[in-house]
């Protein structure tokens, strides 16, 4: 039975809504207990280091893998008996490149919109090129592109369905940070008719193009919403400080000095300066006191970013293979 897609309280379409997601293999659980729902047209981005559960849980959230524990539905499907309509609305692009290399933009893209029945492959191949900017390369063979074209063209192949969602697993790994805005100008156009995405991701700068993003480590769910909620939520006071001069302490010294101290929840390098982070701002700044008043040393208060959230998250988080 289809079931109804609920209005959230924006009026926006609640296109998933899952409770208690668990799925085990090998007996081991890497995703527990994870509740969420999504609306229509949001970029929904999923964080956590390798291994955490990113993937099996968007595949679960979806209808493509099946949950141990829990239940939900998918553009109004039930994730677990219905999932062949959910598949038929999906279009999911992997982090390798699957296309034929042999062939070229053109005929992969037509090949594709039979593969889906599309009553006119060659038009709706066309509009793909047009809509993607690779006009102009429409004869040259897959595997001769760079990996931005690539990309562009696997995003063209999975949208050409016209899916109402989209499924992008560490969609620009390996290229560079221009072919990597113009993916994500793509999607925020494709976000903005309506498609809802999903996306798993290692950059912050990703991350912060998301609507909304959710972190999971070790198979758990941390911390969910928009990025201005989640550093509000983690609490985390920062200092930045930077040396002054080429004498006095070091800062790879000053790392292992701070990171034992109470009241410092996280020490990371960043570039010729650190952050030093706390969730009891009173606690952070007796620990830094004595060194605030180090001449060689330049202490500067900064709002936490989403990076010193993601490493403070991934230091209190408890891997699941031990």
């Amino acid at each position: 039975m289809n079931a109804a897609i609920a209005r959230g309280d924006d009026g926006r379409d609640i296109v998933i809504d899952v409770q208690h997601l668990t799925k085990r293999f090998d007996g081991r659980a890497v995703v527990r207990d994870v509740s969420m729902q999504v609306k229509r047209g949001t970029i929904y981005g999923f964080l956590g280091p390798n291994g955490s559960g990113k993937t099996t849980t968007i595949r679960m959230l979806c209808g493509l893998l099946t949950p141990d524990e829990g239940t939900g539905t998918c553009l109004g499907f039930d994730i677990r008996t219905e999932t062949d309509k959910i598949k038929r609305k999906v279009g999911y692009m992997t982090q390798r490149f699957s296309l034929y290399q042999d062939l070229s933009v053109r005929e992969n893209l037509e090949f594709i919109g039979r593969i889906y029945g599309l009553q006119k492959p060659r038009a709706a191949a066309r509009a793909a090129i047009e809509r993607l900017g690779l006009s102009g390369r429409e004869e040259q063979l897959a595997g001769e592109l760079s990996g931005g074209w690539k990309q562009r063209l696997a995003l063209g192949a999975c949208t050409m369905p016209s899916p109402q969602l989209l499924l992008l697993d560490e969609p620009t790994a390996g290229v560079d940070p221009k072919a990597r805005r113009e993916f994500w100008n793509e999607i925020h156009a494709l976000a903005a008719d309506g498609l809802t995405v999903l996306v798993s991701t290692h950059y912050m700068d990703e991350a912060e193009r998301c609507h909304e993003i959710a972190y999971i480590a070790y198979g758990e769910l941390l911390v969910r919403g928009t990025v201005d909620e989640v550093i509000a939520a983690s609490h985390l006071t920062t200092y930045v400080v930077s040396s002054r001069s080429a004498g006095g302490i070091g800062l790879s010294a000053l790392v292992h000095e701070l990171e034992h101290r109470p009241g410092i929840d996280m020490v990371a390098p960043f570039g010729t300066s650190l952050h030093v982070s706390g969730r009891d701002a009173d606690a952070l700044e007796r620990a830094i006191g004595p060194y605030k008043e180090r001449r060689d040393l330049d202490w500067q208060r900064s709002e936490a970013s989403l990076e010193d959230v993601f490493i403070d998250l991934m230091g209190r988080a408890k891997d699941n293979f031990q």
